[in-house]
C-alpha cells in the first residue's frame, strides 16, 4: 500500500517537511524496544510460567471479567489503556502497524504539531481499549489480553482520510483508490467482522477510527463539515492539509480566499527576496502552531510563493 504523490511541491532539501516527524520517530523507537523485550521475555520462564504471561497479565488490556488461560481472573489495570498500545504479537503485526502509523501519520504530525498529534494518537488507543472491553463481553463468547497499536492507527487513518480525502492510495501498489473510499471502505469491513472467530480485536479498530472521528469533529482548529464528513478541514491547524507536498495555493482552499484577495488588493509590488530557507521555516511554524498564529508578512510570502511556478 502506498498514495501517490507525483504532483505535490516537495520544498528543497525536504525542509519544510518531515518524512520523519519526532512524535512519530519516538513511536517506532518506542514500539521496537519493548517488542525487543517481548521477545527477551518470551524466552524466560519464572516457576514454570512463561514470561509472556506476565506482561500479558500486567501490561496487555485485559478483560474486566473472565477467566485467563492459567484459571486466574484477569487482571484489569486503568494503566493498561496505554501500554497495551507499545505491545504487539508478531513481527508482522508491528511491522504492519509501524508502517501505517508512518505513512499516514507523518503528513498529520506535520498539520496538527507534534503535541497534538501526540494527544490525538494516545486518545485513539485509549478509545480504541474502552470500546474492547465495554462491547467485547456483549459480543463475543471468547475474550482476551488486547494488545496492539492498531486502534490508533486507525485513528491516524481517519485523520488521513479527512484531512486527504482525495489523495490516491495505491492498494498492493496497483490499485488507486481515493482516501476517502477505501478507509472508509476499511472500517465497513471491521463492523462487519465483528464477532468473528479470528484473533484480530476488530471493536479496538472500530473504537479507534470512532475516537479519532469525533475528536477531529469537535476540534476548534480541525473542525469537519457535517455536509461533507470525509471533505475537507474547514480550519486546518497548519496551512493546509496538502501544503506540505503541493505547491502552496491559496485559491484551493475557500478558508484562504479571503487572504488571497487581500494581498492581491493591497500588493505593495516590493520586489524581496524571498529564499527557500525563510519558506521552509514558515511551514515549520506553521507545523508547530498552525496557519492562524503567522503574522501578516509570513502570509504574505507564502501567498506570493504560490504564484511562483
Amino acid at each position: 500500500m502506498g498514495y501517490d504523490s507525483r504532483d505535490y511541491y516537495r520544498p528543497s532539501g525536504f525542509g519544510g517537511f518531515s518524512f520523519f516527524p519526532k512524535i512519530i520517530k519516538n513511536l517506532l523507537i518506542i514500539n521496537a524496544v519493548v517488542f525487543i523485550f517481548q521477545m527477551i521475555f518470551d524466552s524466560l520462564s519464572f516457576n514454570g510460567v512463561p514470561g509472556w504471561y506476565y506482561l500479558n497479565r500486567y501490561f496487555a488490556l485485559n478483560p474486566i471479567t473472565g477467566i485467563d488461560r492459567a484459571l486466574q481472573p484477569y487482571n484489569f489495570q486503568i494503566w493498561q489503556f496505554f501500554t497495551y498500545q507499545f505491545m504487539h504479537g508478531s513481527f508482522t503485526h508491528i511491522l504492519f502497524n509501524m508502517f501505517m502509523l508512518w505513512m499516514f501519520g507523518m503528513e498529520i504530525e506535520n498539520i496538527m504539531g507534534s503535541k497534538k498529534f501526540l494527544i490525538y494518537y494516545l486518545l485513539c488507543g485509549v478509545g480504541a481499549g474502552i470500546v474492547q472491553i465495554l462491547f467485547a463481553p456483549l459480543l463475543s463468547d471468547s475474550l482476551a489480553p488486547v494488545i496492539g497499536a492498531s486502534g490508533a492507527v486507525y485513528g491516524i487513518m481517519i485523520a488521513f482520510a479527512m484531512f486527504f480525502p482525495e489523495r490516491y492510495i495505491f492498494l498492493y501498489f496497483l490499485i488507486p483508490i481515493k482516501a476517502k473510499y477505501l478507509i472508509a471502505f476499511i472500517i465497513v469491513i471491521e463492523f462487519l467482522s465483528v464477532g468473528d472467530a479470528s484473533l484480530v480485536a476488530h471493536l479496538a479498530h472500530i473504537g479507534g477510527a470512532i475516537t479519532g472521528f469525533v475528536f477531529l469533529l469537535f476540534d476548534k482548529k480541525n473542525s469537519i463539515r457535517f455536509d461533507n464528513l470525509f471533505g475537507s478541514i474547514r480550519k486546518p491547524g497548519g496551512f493546509g492539509s496538502e501544503s506540505r507536498f503541493r505547491k502552496p495555493s491559496f485559491y484551493n482552499r475557500k478558508d484562504n480566499v479571503e487572504d488571497a484577495k487581500f494581498y492581491e488588493i493591497n500588493n505593495d509590488k516590493r520586489d524581496e527576496e524571498i529564499s527557500q530557507d525563510e519558506i521552509d521555516a514558515i511551514l515549520d511554524k506553521i507545523s508547530r502552531s498552525g496557519y492562524q498564529n503567522l503574522t501578516e508578512r509570513e502570509k504574505r510570502i507564502l501567498f506570493e510563493a504560490s504564484k511562483k511556478k
